[in-house]
């Protein structure tokens, strides 16, 4: 009862618009995740949290308590690692584009270290997605960990108890709302990549989320918020259905970064084009088409602009529009769908089973090899 206590002392302070100070949010946040109070307690200070809107430090100390207590951790020998998964939670609901943007960066030579989790308010998280496919998404974090090395992409399941042994998986699989838990979880990668393309769920987070990256060690990224034209929805992805506004960073300098489909090379898109499959089978079915160099339009560009953001954080290329270029000739190619492949033999305690589930998939899009 005595931490009951306490973390009612906390939540009081939060309904009250107080902010708390770094170790006060990691003292809460590790409570949370020892499962030290009630699971009302614990709904209430992330809602509480919520309401009144997370500071970078109160963040910062979510993300502490998670990659303290509660993160099997890894060590890749000083590689430059980029991840780009988002917080999830947006309001817009799209197919896996930082899934296909990952994978097309990866053809390219980037070594990519993402952390997602399974759907929650959505029928096809990024880590659904990659099961689907063939990656195994269960396995331990030192088989991610050599598919980062040899296959230049690998991804830890965060809600998987082997990444995260303690808590992680139990509180986000019971919550349905964005809260600074999302921010603190996404941002507890194994790995521990300094450089990074993240998507945030609304545009108030930009900038907070930009600073605790910083305060945690990132050197470059791009931290955005995607809207759709003439619409209050928006999301977690740079948009080609409206303007991307974000903060990108680099050796401590930080600049406002305004984004059009136009102002890159690219077009304008209907949501529809972009939006959410009905199910996983043909989630995966579009998305191997799509790395196949088969996409429709809307799924291309949404894709090359990701893309292009990873490449330009990365320094690979000089300017945006040059990274539209390269991921439009990687992607067209069909580059991505081999780095898949590679992906999913690597990334996998049982290479044949995902295989054979992907050739499945390729044999049902009409894609030869």
């Amino acid at each position: 009862m005595e931490k009951n206590r306490r973390l009612g002392d906390t939540i009081t302070r939060l309904i009250a618009k107080t902010d708390l100070s770094q170790n006060e949010a990691y003292e809460a946040f590790e409570m949370m995740l020892k499962n030290e109070v009630s699971e009302m307690q614990q709904g209430a200070f992330l809602a509480a949290l919520t309401a009144k809107g997370e500071t970078a430090d109160e963040v910062a100390g979510g993300w502490q308590a998670v990659y303290d207590l509660d993160t099997n951790k890894v060590s890749l020998n000083g590689m430059a690692l980029v991840d780009n998964c988002g917080t999830g939670m947006d309001s817009f609901k799209t197919f896996n584009i930082s899934t296909a943007a990952s994978l097309v960066a990866a053809a390219g030579g980037v070594k990519i270290a993402r952390h997602g989790a399974r759907a929650i308010t959505s029928t096809c998280g990024t880590v659904d997605m990659a099961e689907y496919l063939g990656v195994d998404m269960e396995c331990p974090v030192d088989t991610v960990a050599t598919s980062i090395e040899k296959a230049n992409i690998g991804l830890f399941n965060g809600m998987s108890p082997t990444v995260h042994p303690m808590a992680l998986g139990r509180i986000l699989s019971q919550i349905c709302f964005g809260s600074p838990l999302n921010i603190a979880a996404s941002l507890a990668n194994p790995a521990l990549p300094t450089i990074a393309v993240r998507g945030v769920y609304a545009p108030d987070l930009i900038q907070p989320v930009a600073s605790v990256m910083q305060s945690i060690g990132y050197t470059d990224a791009i931290v955005l918020y995607g809207a759709i034209e003439n619409s209050r929805a928006g999301m977690d992805e740079a948009s080609v259905c409206g303007p991307t506004t974000g903060i990108h960073f680099s050796n401590g300098e930080f600049k406002d970064l305004a984004l059009t489909p136009e102002s890159c090379g690219l077009k304008t898109h209907n949501p529809a084009g972009i939006a959410a499959d009905p199910d996983r089978h043909t989630a995966a079915i579009e998305m191997v088409r799509l790395l196949s160099g088969k996409g429709d339009a809307a799924r291309n560009d949404a894709v090359i602009l990701n893309s292009a953001l990873i490449f330009y954080v990365k320094k690979i290329v000089a300017t945006i529009h040059d990274g539209v270029k390269k991921a439009r000739e990687l992607l067209l190619s069909g580059s991505a769908l081999a780095q898949l492949e590679k992906w999913v033999t690597i990334q996998n305690i049982d290479p044949s089973a995902g295989i054979e589930k992907l050739a499945t998939l390729k044999k049902q899009t009409g894609v030869n090899g």
